[in-house]
């Protein structure tokens, strides 16, 4: 095994003299990937480093490739695991990152994470808990219940609470043996602004979405009557199932927000299609509580729902900079919101068309996989019009890597095309 200090000194030596490493040198690297924090841009900044080192490295062949199948096998052995058992949890220093498993924990069929509500000062995985845990044994579904690291009024976005979030979900699925494309997201009143923008940020993650009584964040202007729903959220939804309920006599998230992002959806279906499963549930008899039939009626709407991992058709607005794939775009380097990326695959015509606006692009490239494109055809790849790529897509060990390192086959990629799009 190599030292963090050697593989730091193996990065830069093969950098520089882009030399091929040898098979323990490539081992060595790809441990050194796989210990990066990939919920943090400084990570992601180290890992492409990495895999910069491992670019020269020849595809491997069949031998080759089971020799890999069982280092990545032993590397999944020494991932940290949760719990087995139900129970409350601390997973970080100082009491912090508290959690609770409930529901089914023997072989479970899908995994739903339960975002608490609260505010500045108030919040409690214990409630969550309580909301769904009965209405998920009896799907034989897991329950993961997080409470927020910082109770603030945005406390799922706020603080490290979100990536943490989603560490919990890659540890889960290690732990229990979850299917990727059976993740589900839901929550009440702040749990369902959680939703709504986690569920954006991550909507490749997800097989469907579930906020109750909350909404994304909104700017309302009194003087023009209008309300702006926030930047990142909606187009990000067009492939992913969501049931949003709201109750217009709620008398602590009121319906306007949830109205609002329901008039932004419609604007964005027009554009772009899509959204073919969103349902807005209103009613007007039940305050701030959950739906007439509880936990049970909401999961009844989501549950029959399994993740779309490879859509054709890709609506993006990066809203965190450490969020680099989304689906089948890669943009390293990661992005805050400043536009929007559409891009759509032919398969028949072996075509890929990515267009972007009001944002200038660098960094951002296209995945692909058997999934999308015949990868023994001819593919051609547009970025605003210009043709960037034509030829037969050729498979590369670095970015194989890192698709592996995903320990989801939903997003592992095999061929990376840069857009080669400048500031």
């Amino acid at each position: 095994m190599f030292s963090g200090s050697l593989c730091v000194a193996l990065v830069s030596a093969l950098v520089s003299s882009q030399e091929v490493p040898d098979s323990k040198e490539q081992e060595a690297l790809v441990t050194q990937y796989l210990a990066v924090d990939n919920h943090s841009r400084e990570g992601h900044a180290q890992g492409l480093k990495v895999l910069e080192s491992l670019a020269a490295v020849p595809f491997p062949g069949k031998r080759d490739l089971k020799r890999w199948d069982s280092f990545f096998a032993k590397y999944k052995k020494t991932l940290p695991q949760l719990p087995e058992k139900a129970g409350e949890y601390t997973d970080l220093d100082g009491g912090r990152g508290r959690y609770f498993l409930a529901g089914q924990l023997r072989r479970p069929s899908a995994l739903f994470v339960g975002l608490h509500g609260g505010g500045v000062d108030s919040g409690d995985a214990s409630s969550s808990r309580r909301m769904y845990a009965d209405a998920l044994t009896a799907r034989g579904w897991l329950g993961i219940f997080p409470e927020v690291l910082e109770k603030t009024e945005c406390g799922w976005t706020d603080s490290g609470t979100e990536e943490w979030v989603m560490s919990l979900i890659d540890r889960a699925i290690d732990t229990f043996e979850i299917d990727p494309d059976r993740v589900f997201l839901g929550g009440h009143s702040m749990g369902g602004y959680g939703s709504w923008v986690i569920g954006a940020d991550h909507a490749d993650r997800f097989a469907a979405l579930l906020p109750s009584a909350g909404a994304p964040s909104f700017l309302e202007n009194r003087s023009r009557g209008t309300i702006n729903v926030q930047k990142g959220v909606v187009p990000n939804l067009r492939n992913t199932p969501m049931c949003v309920f709201q109750s217009t006599d709620d008398p602590k998230v009121g319906p306007k927000a949830n109205q609002a992002a329901v008039r932004d959806l419609e604007v964005a279906k027009g554009r772009w299609g899509g959204f073919e499963h969103f349902e807005y549930w209103e009613v007007s008899d039940r305050g701030h509580g959950l739906p007439e039939g509880g936990a049970e009626a909401l999961l009844a709407k989501i549950e029959g729902y399994s993740r779309e991992s490879s859509p054709s058709y890709l609506v993006w607005q990066p809203r965190v900079d450490w969020k680099q794939q989304f689906y089948w775009l890669l943009w390293e380097g990661g992005s805050e919101v400043k536009g929007t990326v559409i891009a759509k695959v032919d398969r028949v015509r072996g075509t890929v068309d990515v267009r972007l606006e009001r944002t200038q692009g660098k960094g951002l490239c296209v995945l692909l996989s058997e999934e999308l494109v015949d990868m023994e055809g001819e593919v051609t790849v547009f970025a605003n019009g210009v043709k960037v790529f034509e030829g037969v897509p050729q498979p590369d060990f670095a970015t194989w890597v890192r698709g592996r390192a995903l320990r989801d086959p939903g997003r592992a990629y095999s061929v990376r095309i840069p857009l080669q799009l400048a500031d």
